[in-house]
């Protein structure tokens, strides 16, 4: 028999060499934890009303920042929000009265930068010698160079103070490194690798809550209560991902859509980092979904598709014109079903909860994505090696997140029905940084891999070819943009009075993509350390 055209095409088509899911939904059906709110809702309600009466009775600013910040990263400051928020607010008040102590004064700018209270980077002055440097005589004390060096990353652009407590605290810790007992070298050494401000806050929790466990000043109310909450969390994943391990199985891509990854798993685990609070189901449902759909997306233009196939798919999308898909291929108008599907069912849900009819926002967003991705295929087809200027305007879109980030506002609705749909313009650059970081992060992480298999100079490679230096010159120079980005992001944070839970996802977005992204690629590989962050974040309870 003759081939036909499709097979003859199909023996063509590039292809990634994605392995296959290690997370079967059978697998995942399985999954089952001790821990359930309905077993344990006594329990945790005691610990929560010791752990009240603890935050009420806790005295002097010192005490009271350090007990606010143990409760963040140990991943219960969610459940006392009004009784922190008042907490912060009288510690807004007492600005002038903070110590001399620079560890505390350094904590207290933290915490309320953080939390979008307006304090200055002139708290640090009185630390710097005549010279306009920093005392000498701190560089040998590590808790006050650790609380100054993480203070360092809440900076917006022009604090140069804040850059010179940076250098100043980064090189005296490398210096003592060497000197220091062994748990305080490791906590030192993570700080210096990704600050706490930039921490997947699920994962900071893990292992914070071990680190807590050999702490000296612990309470050990707020330590079972961290190890129950962490725990029970898990239930809420576990039965969530059986939730949309049945809709991935539905959409059957596995045998409809070979070529591309199969990444729910991986992709639920990104949709933790965003919003890992139990109360933000619908958050982590709707962006897992999205990003799985929008993830194939990338496969047809980066693999399978040909550039005629691409262009005629990126103009239907844009169209959304049902008509022009019955003309494009099957695995087309599998995916343009799919996607479809979803966006009406979003739409649907919103105009229900909130009244707003958002539907043609999701399908611009749509729209959006395909035209990043095709001026990507005509440069890999065209032969074209765009500048790093260029690659990097089409590749903070075309790496997905402003999409995703978009869509979680119309989940988030309460939060912006009020300014809608105008906020979406505002929140445009708090947006744009935070998906800057994203695609940097996946460059840094995947760029090599990309390289191997032919496809376009990422942001490494072209930095490299365009300014002649070196691989390693290269990446520190993304590095560099990373750390401006996030300034960036946190001088719009600062400036405009964004809905906190708009600002925790658009910082969220660029945490969880550092953290995927740290040691390769998480999303396109599922073993080492993306699968060990899944078993200990979704699978694995914490001994009680």
């Amino acid at each position: 028999m003759a081939p036909t055209p499709q097979s003859l095409q199909d023996e063509q088509r590039r292809s990634a060499n994605y392995h296959a899911t290690i997370w079967d939904p059978t697998a995942i059906k399985s999954f089952t934890t001790p821990y359930t709110y309905e077993l344990y809702a006594t329990e945790l309600e005691d610990l929560k009303q010791k752990a009240r009466k603890l935050l009420a009775s806790t005295n002097g600013t010192a005490a009271l920042l350090k007990l606010i910040d143990s409760l963040k990263r140990l991943g219960v400051a969610y459940l006392f929000q009004d009784q922190i928020q008042q907490a912060l607010d009288q510690l807004n008040v007492d600005q002038n009265v903070v110590s001399d102590d620079l560890s505390t004064v350094a904590l207290h700018f933290r915490v309320l930068r953080e939390n979008c209270y307006p304090v200055t980077a002139d708290v640090f002055e009185k630390f710097k010698g005549g010279d306009g440097k920093f005392k000498g005589s701190i560089s040998g004390d590590v808790e006050e160079l650790l609380s100054l060096n993480e203070a360092s990353f809440m900076a917006i652009p022009g604090e140069m103070i804040l850059e010179e407590a940076k250098g100043f605290s980064n090189e005296s810790l490398k210096i003592l490194l060497g000197k220091m007992e062994k748990v305080k070298a490791k906590q030192v050494g993570r700080s210096l690798e990704v600050p706490l401000y930039w921490r997947m806050e699920r994962i900071e929790a893990r292992n914070f809550i071990d680190s807590y466990a050999v702490d000296d000043s612990k309470s050990s109310v707020l330590l079972d209560l961290a190890k129950l909450n962490y725990n029970l969390i898990q239930s809420a994943y576990q039965k969530e991902l059986k939730e949309l391990a049945e809709w991935w199985r539905e959409l059957n891509f596995k045998e409809k859509l070979s070529f591309s990854r199969d990444r729910l798993m991986e992709i639920y685990f990104w949709a933790t980092g965003l919003s890992f609070e139990p109360q933000y189901a619908k958050c982590r449902i709707c962006f897992t979904k999205y990003a799985c759909l929008a993830t194939v997306v990338d496969d047809i233009y980066d693999i399978y598709g040909s550039l005629d196939e691409l262009e005629s798919f990126t103009k239907a999308i844009i169209r959304w014109d049902v008509k022009a898909v019955e003309e494009l291929p099957e695995y087309m108008r599998v995916m343009f079903s799919a996607l479809s599907d979803f966006t009406n069912e979003l739409a649907q849900q919103t105009m229900k909860d909130h009244g707003l009819d958002v539907l043609p926002y999701i399908k611009e967003q749509w729209g959006i994505l395909c035209r990043a991705h095709i001026t990507e295929a005509r440069w890999f087809y065209g032969g074209q090696a765009p500048t790093f200027d260029e690659y990097i305007k089409n590749g903070w879109v075309s790496i997905g997140s402003l999409g995703g980030l978009v869509l979680l506002c119309f989940v988030q609705a309460d939060s912006i029905a009020d300014r809608f749909p105008n906020c979406l313009k505002d929140y445009s650059q708090l947006f744009y940084w935070s998906s800057l970081v994203t695609r940097l992060s996946d460059d840094l992480g995947t760029s090599k891999a990309e390289m191997e298999r032919g496809d376009i100079a990422k942001a490494v490679q072209s930095f490299m070819v365009e300014k002649g230096v070196s691989e390693e010159e290269a990446r520190e120079h993304v590095k560099g943009l990373i750390s401006h980005a996030w300034k960036k992001m946190n001088g719009e944070i600062v400036e405009n009075g964004f809905p906190g839970v708009i600002v925790n996802l658009a910082k969220n977005m660029a945490r969880t993509a550092q953290c995927m992204y740290q040691h390769g690629d998480g999303v396109g590989t599922s073993t080492g350390v993306t699968k060990d962050c899944i078993v200990s974040s979704i699978l694995n309870p914490i001994p009680l």
